[in-house]
């Protein structure tokens, strides 16, 4: 037996209704950049979810690249300035 019913207002394994999911698909496709520039409308949810999994870990590196910037930037900077106290903040 599946763990998944068919009907749209049955709750699946996961406690969403199929409607709930399908909604959710069709809202991160419209934030995800990638899938926005796509141009059919029948992109598959398993693809919206790799492409949203992408683009998290993107933001992720991303953060990490700033947060060392930032880091640096400190290391190279005068402790008792304003500058400092202003990247002292963007870091905690």
């Amino acid at each position: 037996m599946s763990s998944r019913r068919s009907s749209s207002g049955a709750p699946t394994s996961a406690g969403m209704t199929d409607a709930q999911i399908t909604d959710l698909v069709s809202k991160l496709q419209q934030l995800i950049p990638q899938l926005r520039s796509t141009h059919s409308d029948k992109v598959s949810a398993a693809k919206v979810l790799q492409e949203t999994c992408s683009y998290i870990k993107t933001l992720h590196r991303e953060v990490d690249d700033l947060s060392d910037r930032l880091s640096q930037l400190l290391a190279n900077t005068d402790s008792n300035t304003a500058q400092a106290a202003i990247i002292r903040s963007l870091l905690m």
